[in-house]
C-alpha cells in the first residue's frame, strides 16, 4: 500500500493534485482542507490512502495523518463511501468532525451534502468511542461545549433566529475561543448575523 508521496507538485486543484515522484505522476483526490494546506512550492509530501474497488483504484491525498485517519474511520461506516468522506473533510476540518461525533451533534454531520439523518446517526454510533479513545477528547469537555452551544442556540431562537441558521456560526465561535462565555457567544453571533 502507498502510505505517502514526496515529490514535485505538478498541478493543484481544489479537488485533486498531481504529484510527480521519480518520473511517475500520481493523481490524488484531495479535500478542500488539504488543498488549502498544500504549499505552492514544488516539493510536497502528502499522506495517502488507496481505495481499491472492483472497477477502480483511487488514490486519496491528505495534508496530515489526522485527516487521513478521520477519512479511514468515516469510510469504515456502512453507507459512507470515499466520496462522501472527502465531502465531509471538505465541509469541515478534522477537529470539527471529531467534535461533532464526540458531542453527538447529528445536525452538524447532517449539514454535509449527501448525508441524511440515518447516516449521520450511524456515523456517531459507530465512531464516537473510537474518536474519544483515539484522540483523547474528554467527554466532560465535549459535554460542556455542547451544553454551552445548546444554551446559545436556545437564546438565539428566542431572539427570532432559526436553529439551522445559527448552528454553524455558534459552533465556529465556540471552536475559535473554547473558553468563551455564553454572553460572548451570543454577542458575537448577533454581530455576524
Amino acid at each position: 500500500m502507498i502510505t505517502h508521496l514526496r515529490g514535485k507538485l505538478v498541478e493543484k486543484n481544489p479537488t485533486y493534485a498531481i504529484v510527480e515522484c521519480n518520473g511517475v505522476g500520481y493523481f490524488l483526490n484531495i479535500s478542500l482542507n488539504t488543498y488549502s494546506k498544500i504549499p505552492d512550492s514544488e516539493a510536497v509530501k502528502l499522506y495517502t490512502h488507496l481505495s481499491i474497488r472492483e472497477d477502480a483504484h483511487t488514490l486519496f491525498g491528505f495534508a496530515d495523518k489526522t485527516e487521513r485517519e478521520i477519512f479511514r474511520l468515516l469510510t469504515s461506516v456502512s453507507g459512507v463511501g470515499p466520496s462522501t468522506a472527502r465531502t465531509m473533510l471538505s465541509s469541515m476540518t478534522s477537529d470539527q468532525i471529531q467534535q461533532a461525533i464526540a458531542s453527538e451533534d447529528v445536525l452538524v454531520i447532517q449539514s454535509v451534502k449527501g448525508i441524511g439523518a440515518k447516516t449521520a446517526q450511524r456515523v456517531i454510533v459507530d465512531l464516537k468511542d473510537k474518536i474519544l479513545k483515539t484522540y483523547e477528547l474528554s467527554e466532560d469537555a465535549v459535554k460542556t461545549d455542547n451544553t454551552l452551544k445548546e444554551e446559545a442556540l436556545s437564546a438565539l431562537e428566542v431572539l427570532g433566529f432559526s436553529r439551522r441558521q445559527v448552528d454553524k456560526l455558534v459552533q465556529k465561535i465556540i471552536q475559535e475561543a473554547p473558553s468563551i462565555s455564553l454572553e460572548e457567544i451570543i454577542k458575537q453571533a448577533l454581530k455576524n448575523l
